[in-house]
């Protein structure tokens, strides 16, 4: 335990809202309970307490997020240990040697409140940044048993724009075709349709060659175009 995990748990708690907090973990469906600590409040609790005790390593500040994400006892914690590590001030400090930790977040959390965050924002940034370690990774994500992985390589160039990997994103996604799972349907159409704004021929051409997509994500591949 370091004094900064210390802060932001108390911190935390000094916000926490009994009454919001049971509508959030319903809306999440969630078996951990919540604070009732809404994303702006967080946000403004991150800042404060970092800007008091600020980490001064990469190694510090993978260990201040370890012990908010496997010492959480509310979801708020885990969100907080996510933001960390996007955070502006460390945000290029996490790189390929930090995909093991992202991985047993993505499964542990196994839910998309956390799999979106973690695959566009911290996992997105490595496969931009480092594709020669990172995209071989994310190709055994895409056929991995686990559907939140697969979710996590079909999502994560979100941010990527004219640097999307379409070799990656084509192969992401047809690994998932036949899974009748949502948030895979949902996570395919998400990411053609993003991808959209960059590309729209691409994706035209790319739903035309595939006439397995789920009609969910067709729909949503084609939303805009």
């Amino acid at each position: 335990m370091t004094p900064l995990v210390d802060a932001l748990r108390a911190a935390l708690r000094a916000a926490a809202d009994p009454v919001a907090a049971p509508t959030m973990q319903a809306y999440m469906k969630s078996a951990m309970p919540f604070l009732g600590v809404a994303q702006p409040v967080r946000a403004r609790i991150l800042r404060e307490c970092v800007v008091g005790d600020p980490p001064p390593t990469p190694g510090a500040l993978a260990a201040v997020a370890d012990a908010l994400w496997d010492g959480a006892g509310f979801r708020e914690e885990r969100y907080l240990a996510t933001a960390l590590c996007g955070y502006r001030s460390y945000a290029r400090w996490p790189d390929a040697d930090w995909l093991p930790r992202y991985r047993h977040w993505l499964v542990s959390g196994a839910w998309w409140d956390h799999v979106d965050e973690i695959s566009s924002r911290l996992v997105g940034p490595l496969v931009r940044e480092d594709p020669a370690r990172v995209v071989p990774v994310m190709r055994q994500w895409a056929t991995d048993p686990d559907p939140w992985l697969r979710r996590a390589s079909i999502i994560c160039q979100l941010q990527s724009k004219e640097a999307t990997d379409v070799g990656l994103l084509s192969d992401a996604i047809e690994a998932s075709l036949k899974d009748e799972g949502f948030f895979l349907r949902k996570g395919i159409g998400w990411a053609l349709r993003q991808h959209a704004r960059t590309d729209p021929l691409w994706v035209r051409e790319f739903v035309e060659a595939h006439p397995d997509l789920s009609p969910l994500s067709r729909r949503e591949a084609l939303k805009h175009l």
